[in-house]
């Protein structure tokens, strides 16, 4: 798969991930997924790697898609549904999931802009698209955004506000759930009328 990102990275750093990285935040996550209009059944978490926050989310049917074959190992050694592929091209129907997240990986996507409008695409009216970022405004925020330059990652961070108002442009309704050097979006796709 050409031009996704950061793939090799997470590839090679795969077994150590978890050791490395906090949990998930759930209680943040199931706020933001709880922002849906209806109950949410079928989570897809764009992005998801090693699965570490796909378990932390309140839904029965949970799946982890993410470029990385390294990554997506260790979801499915932690039972998870998996599927190998781009978020700018999502395998999944119009309208045929209830919710998608991306926990810390947004940044690392490239063509955000396509990224957001499969989400969009896939999202059932009423769902919602959460969001959870390091915000490079923050002293720990500018820290990250230093390193990842460092390493060459292909980085795109953005604050609350600059997210927010990006998810309006492509057609969502966003709300800030939680702030911080980590903090959590919630965009919901408006019902159809």
């Amino acid at each position: 798969m050409h031009g996704v990102g950061d793939v090799r990275f997470f590839d090679r750093i795969a077994p150590l991930y978890d050791l490395v990285m906090p949990p998930a935040e759930a209680e943040t996550l199931n706020a933001a997924l709880a922002r849906a209009d209806h109950p949410v059944e079928r989570v897809v978490d764009i992005g998801g790697g090693s699965g570490r926050a796909t378990l932390a989310l309140d839904a029965p049917e949970k799946v982890v898609l993410d470029v990385s074959a390294g990554m997506l190992r260790r979801a499915q050694n932690r039972g998870l549904d998996c599927i190998r592929g781009d978020a700018r091209s999502l395998p999944f129907a119009d309208e045929s999931v209830d919710a998608v997240t991306v926990v810390d990986a947004f940044h690392h996507m490239p063509n955000q802009r396509t990224v957001a409008e499969e989400v969009y695409r896939i999202l059932e009216p009423g769902g919602v698209f959460a969001i959870s970022e390091f915000d490079p405004e923050t002293p720990l925020g500018r820290g990250l955004v230093a390193a990842e330059r460092v390493v060459r990652f292909g980085s795109s961070f953005a604050s609350p506000r600059e997210l927010t108002r990006f998810l309006e442009r492509v057609g969502f309704e966003p709300s800030i759930v939680d702030t911080g050097f980590e903090y959590t979006v919630a965009a919901k796709k408006r019902e159809s009328h």
